[in-house]
């Protein structure tokens, strides 16, 4: 039995004591309960529950989209930023080409590597989305079919399927992929407000970065962030502050009560300035961003506890962007044993110092250097 002593966030508050972890769980927690301050004030580690990111096309310079070994590098990559479990998220792309790349990622789905999160399965970002709002997708869009999602779902597990719902047989998808165990996101979409209502009450559980790539709010179209706004539990959005805006991330937080961070981070996390690849994309970091030759913002650069420390910048509590970042996204996914330090569940746990930098990760019990 392994022991890690600190200011302890558990899912009842925080404790200042001691962690015990034993074959890749956590089996015993003890300790004087603490208010945040006081937790944040003392001189031991804090320990927060691994950060939950389930939309990462890249890091560490490598892309997704090469399959193989590139997803493991990806996976070390943000596990050293504190990340301890994440979907490997796809771009658009040919049919042929998606079949290659799911079929060769499925070894890192199926076996964590050492020293990496764990790769809990593919968020497919489509194709299947509208293709007057790509962002930075390539121009590859087609209509959805069951038989086509569940071939490709063969090939390595699908946990998450972003669609377009306006896009004609869209919407009468989405309960049979629900009931395949699929989840099923709205995003790259014009929809207006009907629809993605209509989407939600097929079944679709959330949106794919919000206000981005999606028709907006306005009085008298509410659109897709209308919808979410009015209706959603839970949605992801990039809290990178370029992508949406701080006050209309504050909407958002106001707005739907289980909001969670996603980074839609890309091959140039963690890495200097310059150009990488992004499925057949090259785009360019500069200005802490990621961008295509026209300015387009494609995908991100921004890590885990950079969006946990911007949302405190914002003026959340660490419990409440912990929720944040990691416990509304293990919910969302139905991941009981993740997002949350509790007896019982993986010993997935990142250490901050109390300006909330990386000190050490647990990933399923083992020790990283971050």
């Amino acid at each position: 039995m392994t022991e890690l002593a600190g200011q302890i966030l558990t899912p009842q508050g925080w404790l200042a004591g001691r962690l015990w972890h034993h074959g890749g769980r956590i089996v015993r927690t003890e300790g004087s309960p603490v208010t945040e301050a006081e937790a944040l004030s003392a001189g031991a580690p804090i320990l927060l529950p691994g950060f939950v990111d389930l939309h990462v096309h890249g890091g560490a310079g490598r892309d997704v989209m090469e399959g193989g070994d590139a997803a493991v590098a990806i996976a070390q990559a943000h596990a050293r930023h504190g990340t301890t479990s994440l979907l490997a998220t796809t771009m658009t792309a040919p049919l042929d080409e998606l079949q290659t790349t799911l079929r060769s990622l499925r070894p890192a789905c199926t076996q964590r590597a050492a020293g990496a999160a764990r790769i809990h399965g593919i968020h497919l970002e489509g194709p299947y989305l509208s293709a007057a709002k790509l962002g930075a997708q390539p121009d590859f869009t087609r209509t959805a079919t069951l038989h086509e999602i569940m071939a490709l779902h063969a090939l390595a597990p699908i946990r998450l399927l972003t669609l377009a719902p306006e896009v004609p047989g869209h919407l009468a998808l989405i309960s049979a992929l629900r009931a395949a165990g699929l989840t099923v996101q709205i995003g790259h979409s014009e929809a207006s407000y009907e629809i993605g209502v209509a989407a939600l009450a097929a079944g679709a559980a959330g949106f794919t970065h919000l206000f981005n790539a999606m028709s907006p709010l306005h009085q008298r179209a509410p659109g897709l962030v209308g919808a979410a706004l009015a209706h959603a539990t839970h949605a992801e959005i990039i809290p990178d502050l370029l992508h949406v805006h701080a006050g209309a991330l504050r909407v958002a937080l106001r707005a739907i009560p289980k909001l969670y961070c996603v980074t839609d981070s890309t091959a140039g996390a963690g890495m200097p300035d310059g150009p990488y690849r992004l499925g057949r994309q090259v785009v360019h970091k500069c200005l802490g961003g990621m961008r295509l030759a026209d300015g387009t913002l494609a995908g991100s650069a921004l890590t885990m506890d950079q969006a946990l420390r911007n949302l405190v910048s914002l003026g959340l509590s660490v419990q409440e962007a912990s929720a944040r970042t990691a416990s509304h996204a293990a919910g969302y996914m139905r991941w009981a044993d993740r997002g949350h330090l509790a007896v019982g569940a993986s010993a997935d746990v990142v250490l901050l110092d109390r300006n909330l930098q990386v000190t050490g990760v647990l990933v399923e019990g083992e020790a990283l250097n971050a």
